[in-house]
């Protein structure tokens, strides 16, 4: 059934790996490398011409043909101008969820299905579905579940967690079983040198060197405002703009004997309320509401039909599941954790998680806070 693949080749191991399994399980693969930004504006710093070298030399290894495609204007309408509209407002957003929903499994899937007339699309993730790496368990008509891979370290399916079941049912994952280290070992063992050894790459690319404070304030106007201590209601410093700063960053304030850590930006007074100590329990909650969610596939049936969800949750894909129960409210849902997690964040995705499954994410739109301040 699926005989012609497009596999997404970025520049690094993982997706020269996924393509090589593809090419030794005898499929007609094509490389495709994404540019997503204009590298005209941090000329110098961004990776993107040497990761597109390390794709040729890849490709050329591999003998396969490599596409260069164009999705700035998608990925500048779709995700960077909603990153920097959430930041307006205060909130801390997720760039690579956007990205893997929009780009890399909408533009990039419909882009490979209508230009190169292939069968189904592979990337270098490591994440699993029900339909096998090599959707060797496809099934027209069933959905498809997104699943963890072996290797729970570098578990990507909290990146993946609001990508749609038209793309996602026809995408292979080559490398869901193999760890890091296996993944390293056979593009060395495979004269694949150019990538063996890079480092994954971490971060927005194109923010290249600059602080990211300094990178923001070149999209969004500068309005100074106060840091406020919630204990004693004093100001303690100012800041250049609350589009800098996310919910448990340290801000650098001097002459002070506890270092400061950022509690909540008011939008209404451009002020932001700090906390002296990271360990302070304001930063602490185990209540938050979101808005709509993605599922995966459908509505789980315990929520559906008893209305509440036993389930694991995170909002930052290094950090452990913790367990929480979900219910439904009016916009979205409410979700409540077994325990308290430090810096839950507004703008964040909470993804949730049965068992060894993704089951989709929503948008954190509040943090009930413990306090009065």
């Amino acid at each position: 059934m699926f005989k012609k693949i497009a596999v997404g080749i970025s520049g690094g191991v993982d997706s020269a790996v996924a393509a090589l399994l593809l090419k030794k399980a005898n499929y007609q693969v094509q490389g495709v490398f994404m540019r997503n930004w204009d590298s005209n504006y941090e000329a110098g710093f961004c990776t993107d011409e040497k990761d597109f070298e390390d794709a040729t030399v890849v490709c050329r290894k591999l003998d396969i043909p490599l596409h260069r495609v164009h999705f700035i204007k998608e990925y500048w309408n779709e995700v960077f101008s909603v990153v920097l509209r959430e930041y307006e407002k205060g909130l801390t957003p997720n760039p690579d969820i956007l990205c893997n929903r929009y780009i890399k499994f909408d533009s990039f899937f419909e882009h490979c299905r209508n230009n190169l007339a292939v069968d189904a699309i592979a990337t270098g993730h490591y994440a699993n579905t029900s339909f096998g790496p090599f959707l060797e368990n496809y099934n027209d008509n069933e959905d498809v579940r997104l699943l963890q891979p072996a290797d729970k370290h570098k578990d990507q399916t909290f990146f993946l967690s609001q990508v749609q079941q038209f793309s996602l049912r026809k995408c292979m994952f080559p490398i869901a079983n193999l760890l890091k280290s296996e993944v390293r070992t056979i593009a060395r063992k495979e004269g694949l040198l150019q990538v063996a050894s890079k480092r994954d790459s971490t971060g927005i690319c194109f923010i290249g060197k600059r602080r990211f404070q300094d990178f923001i304030g070149d999209f969004i106007q500068t309005r100074e405002g106060f840091f406020i201590d919630i204990d004693s209601g004093h100001k303690v410093g100012e800041h250049s703009g609350i589009h800098k700063w996310t919910v448990g960053q340290r801000c650098c304030l001097s002459n002070f004997t506890q270092a400061y850590f950022i509690f909540k930006k008011d939008l209404s007074t451009n002020n932001i309320y700090v906390v002296p100590g990271t360990k302070h329990p304001a930063l602490w909650n185990d209540l938050c509401i979101t808005e709509t969610p993605h599922w995966i596939c459908k509505e789980p049936s315990d929520l559906t039909n008893n209305g509440v969800l036993n389930c694991s949750f995170r909002f930052q894909h290094t950090k452990p599941l913790v367990p929480c129960r979900v219910l439904k409210n009016y916009e979205g849902l409410t979700i409540l954790l077994e325990t308290n997690l430090r810096a839950l964040t507004e703008g964040q995705f909470g993804v949730l998680y049965n068992d060894s499954e993704c089951l989709g994410s929503a948008k954190i739109k509040h943090v009930c806070h413990n306090l009065v301040y």
